[in-house]
């Protein structure tokens, strides 16, 4: 009997490749022939998967981001049943730094899908869409702070965010390596020390 092919489990280890192609060599050599050599497979085989580059990177960022979200969801679960806004925060800023071997990953396709998104109108729709409902997020984690007291009255949300999220910056400085990763958590705490000072 021929084994069944789990599509997803196949699309992701697509994904994986991708990544791995991004983190070695950068966009710029990311060819679906590329893509598929790193995977094990043909050009034929993943483009029975993938129809073009556009869709495989769309996809392998969309990947990106859930496993993103989940290694978020796995800090705040160690962090108990109601984490200090301050804590949550802290698990989104850290998990957007290139500060390990996945989070590096994501930051480096990230990077690449923002050059994408610069010359392909649908890509740059579907990367806006992303990062509008990441700072959402962050942002109605502020907001709370703000209304539970914790974050003091006078601090426009829409300002901190925007300051929390600008500290995402440290991503290029930690790439080029300018700054280590002891520093950028020091600057990340500071912050925020400062932010939920009430």
């Amino acid at each position: 009997m021929p084994k069944q092919v789990d599509h997803q489990e196949r699309r992701e280890a697509i994904a994986r490749a991708l990544w791995r192609v991004v983190d070695r060599r950068g966009a710029t050599h990311l060819t679906m022939r590329e893509v598929a050599q790193e995977a094990g497979m043909s050009l034929g085989q993943l483009q029975h998967y993938f129809t073009s580059r556009t869709a495989m990177l769309t996809f392998a960022m969309d990947f990106a981001g859930e496993q993103s979200a989940l290694r978020v969801g796995r800090v705040l679960a160690e962090l108990g049943e109601r984490p200090h806004p301050r804590a949550v925060l802290r698990a989104m800023l850290v998990e957007l730094l290139p500060l390990h071997a996945d989070a590096r990953a994501t930051s480096r396709m990230s990077a690449a899908y923002v050059l994408e998104a610069l010359h392909d109108e649908e890509v740059h729709a579907r990367a806006r869409a992303g990062l509008v409902r990441g700072r959402a997020m962050v942002e109605q984690v502020v907001r709370q702070a703000v209304a539970d007291g914790l974050i003091a009255a006078d601090r426009d949300p829409v300002v901190e965010t925007d300051l929390l999220l600008a500290l995402t910056g440290f991503t290029t400085l930690l790439e080029l390596d300018v700054v280590g990763p002891a520093a950028v958590l020091t600057a990340v705490d500071r912050h925020l020390e400062r932010l939920f000072a009430a």
